[in-house]
């Protein structure tokens, strides 16, 4: 079977021969599809509105004691003055006379401020401040937070006192209330004072403290200084030097001078070796290569113009001609001059070659031995830094020590103006607490808050059956028809007057009763029309509880059905406390419970209400217990054979929770309509209805609220111009 409908299983012909086949039943209503099942089950704001609009004068009236209390309330306290010190910390401001802390701002490190604010504000509000004020005015009555078994008191505090700081700004607001006005500026004013003598204070007596710890450390310091001192002078004695580090440096460019001229030494004594080497070699080359290579050069020319001239003339003489004899002596002149000229050069070059390694070796045996004497010497001058430098350092710290301790001197006694009153505390004009009208608004804005706080609470806890759109969502069950409430049928059947006399069902009542009458007709074309071409031909009409008016809905469904010419059965089937007959004004002598025991046929035992001629009713007859638990199989031919003379039979039973025989009769029919009292019934129960009755896949139709107010849901509003209407225009209907 779909989800999305709900079918009523009726017996089958084959199972009951001889009964006639029941009227096709019609899955007419559908419960929410699977796409509306998970709708959020959210409130919209509108129905938040109309809550806060039901509980209007009720809010309205809290509001107003709450609001008329607290001004009461205030009125009858006694009144406050405030007087207001303000105080200015200027960060600019130095700390000292002299020395580092006379030039340096304390403004200069900003991050801080708000720390060294907050840091005056709890010094202000502290025991050491507070107490000489209350010493001075013994009326104020301080706040002793403990006190010792010995009786000393503890820190203590003022009451009404309030230390703040305005933002961006390095001000200090000392507030003080107080019954009488000129009080609360003195005590101001004296906290003020305190706070300014108490810096003060503390400060000089840092300073003292702070004295005396560098004097004792300033007596270590000078035993040190005067130790570090006489190792210094001793260690010079026995350097015999003023300043071993003029010397070591007078070393060190001395060792760097040699170094540079035994590297040119060096250069020199390479270049000369290799010239040396070349002449060894008899090479010409090498010659004119060395220093007399020009000289060199130019006689080696000439010779070799000689030879030219000479081998001409051996040509053209002989070699006893004169000129012959000429040339060739020149020649071997020259000859003679260019190998003594060789000679020379050769041995002039290994001279200078035999100098440069002697000066090499001089220069680096005198390097050896100041390097020698450098790295003794820097070995000492390292001792001595030590020495000189702890001693400085001694020398040093015992001055500045010494300087500070004359600065602090001079500098405790110095009383800054960092922080100064800038504005004293004045009586109050006008006092500051209670406010009235502030209270009054408070109170106003409180308690509005919390009555529409209770007021939703109050709705969330109500678990009775009253808004259909919530029924509808959380029960997934639709809401067929709200039957209001009817004042003139309170106490009494609204068939049946205070004596016991029968009246019309819609014919008493005033602009109520035709309020009623025209929601019954309503439910009437809930359960009918949505489905006209296939009409339900039997109803059950139940509740989950007792008196929920089931009865009284049933009787007044049937009425209206038959006021429409249609020929109608109600069916009392409460056959443990009937009352259908109290509704129509028949006897009860005979009915149903005489059908169900076999004493007599039902068509013999229909009644006829006076004045509608096309309803009819089948009464309880004598409350039987034994016959309730045999109503099912007798109900189910009654309903076989009536569906087929009657337009629709109308059931009335007894609750489901408790009483079986409604379960058996919500199988049997065509369709189940729950009748719930509004604000009354519980959602579990009537939960628990449906639930049984789709166990039983019976088809569930709807649910009717009965009683409904014009005060439980948005959509009932249209009640009370129902009344408003049907009381000047609408008239009774006649007999």
């Amino acid at each position: 079977m779909p989800n999305d409908q709900k079918y009523l299983a009726l017996p089958s012909p084959e199972s009951n021969p001889g009964v006639p086949a029941p009227v096709e039943r019609v899955a007419f209503y559908q419960t929410q599809g699977p796409d509306q099942e998970g709708e959020s089950s959210a409130l919209p704001i509108a129905h938040y509105l109309w809550m806060l609009g039901r509980h209007k004068w009720r809010l309205l009236l809290f509001v107003s004691i709450a609001v008329a209390s607290t001004i009461f309330v205030s009125s009858r306290l006694t009144p406050y003055y405030e007087s207001t010190a303000t105080i200015d910390v200027d960060r600019m401001a130095p700390n000292a006379v002299i020395g580092s802390e006379a030039t340096q701002s304390r403004a200069a490190s900003v991050s801080d401020s708000d720390l060294y604010l907050s840091t005056q504000v709890s010094l202000i509000k502290s025991d050491s401040v507070l107490r000489p004020v209350l010493q001075k005015y013994p009326r104020i009555r301080p706040v002793v937070k403990k006190r010792d078994p010995i009786g000393d008191e503890a820190p203590v505090t003022l009451p009404y006192l309030a230390v703040t700081r305005p933002p961006k700004t390095y001000l200090l607001s000392i507030a003080f209330r107080s019954p009488d006005r000129q009080l609360a500026a003195d005590v101001a004013n004296a906290v003020a004072e305190s706070y300014i003598k108490h810096a003060y204070a503390i400060r000089f007596q840092a300073s003292g403290t702070q004295a005396v710890y560098m004097n004792r450390q300033l007596e270590d310091m000078r035993v040190k200084m005067e130790l570090s001192s006489a190792a210094l002078v001793q260690f010079e004695k026995e350097l015999a030097v003023i300043s071993p580090e003029e010397k070591t440096n007078i070393l060190s460019a001395r060792l760097l001078q040699l170094n540079t001229e035994w590297t040119n030494a060096q250069g020199d004594r390479l270049k000369k070796e290799a010239a040396a080497n070349a002449v060894r070699t008899g090479s010409v080359d090498a010659l004119e290569a060395s220093l007399q290579g020009e000289q060199i050069r130019k006689l080696a020319d000439k010779i070799g113009e000689e030879n030219e001239k000479f081998a001409t003339i051996k040509t053209q003489f002989g070699v006893r001609h004169p000129e012959y004899l000429k040339a060739a002596t020149r020649q071997a002149q020259l000859q003679q001059e260019f190998e003594n000229l060789k000679t020379s050069v050769t041995k002039r070059i290994e001279s200078e070659y035999r100098e440069a390694l002697d000066r090499e070796k001089g220069i680096q045996e005198a390097v050896a031995e100041s390097k020698k004497e450098f790295d003794q010497l820097n070995a000492k001058s390292v001792q001595y830094k030590a020495l000189k430098r702890d001693a400085d350092s001694d020398k040093t710290l015992y001055d500045e020590l010494n300087k500070k301790i004359k600065e602090a001197g001079i500098n405790a006694g110095f009383q800054g103006s960092s922080i100064r009153l800038a504005d004293p505390a004045r009586p109050g004009r006008n006092p500051v607490f209670p406010n009235v009208r502030t209270n009054a608004i408070l109170a106003f804005l409180i308690s509005t808050f919390l009555g529409i706080v209770v007021i939703f609470v109050l709705e969330n806890l109500d678990h009775t059956l009253k808004d259909p759109d919530q029924i509808q969502r959380q029960l997934q069950v639709e809401v067929l028809g709200a039957l209001p409430v009817v004042k003139a049928w309170r106490g009494h059947l609204p068939g049946v007057d205070a004596q016991g006399k029968q009246r019309e069902l819609f014919g008493e009542g005033g602009s109520f009763a035709n309020t009623y009458e025209e929601a019954v007709r309503t439910l009437r074309d809930s359960i009918l029309l949505p489905n006209a071409d296939r009409r339900p031909r039997s109803l059950l009409l139940t509740s989950a509880t007792p008196r929920e008016g089931k009865t009284t809905t049933a009787v007044h469904l049937a009425a209206v059905h038959s006021q429409q010419k249609r020929k109608t059965l109600i069916i009392d089937c409460d056959l443990r406390r009937p009352g259908v007959y109290h509704h129509v004004g028949i006897a009860n002598d005979h009915g149903m419970s005489d059908v169900v025991n076999g004493d007599a046929n039902w068509r013999e035992l229909v009644q006829q209400p006076a004045g509608m001629p096309y309803l009819s009713v089948l009464p309880a007859g004598q409350p039987s217990r034994r016959a309730a638990d045999g109503i099912g199989d007798t109900l189910r031919r009654v309903l076989a054979e009536a569906t087929q003379e009657y337009d629709l039979v109308i059931c009335d039973a007894p609750p489901l929770l408790g009483f079986a025989e409604s379960l058996q009769i919500a199988a049997l029919v065509d369709g189940v309509v729950v009748v719930a009292l509004a604000g009354q019934t519980e959602k579990t129960a009537v939960a628990s209805v449906i639930t049984s009755l789709k166990r039983l896949r019976a088809n569930v139709i709807g649910l009717a609220l009965n009683e409904v107010r014009a005060d439980m849901s948005e959509r009932y509003y249209y009640y009370g111009y129902y009344g408003k209407y049907y009381s000047r225009y609408y008239k009774p209907l006649s007999s």
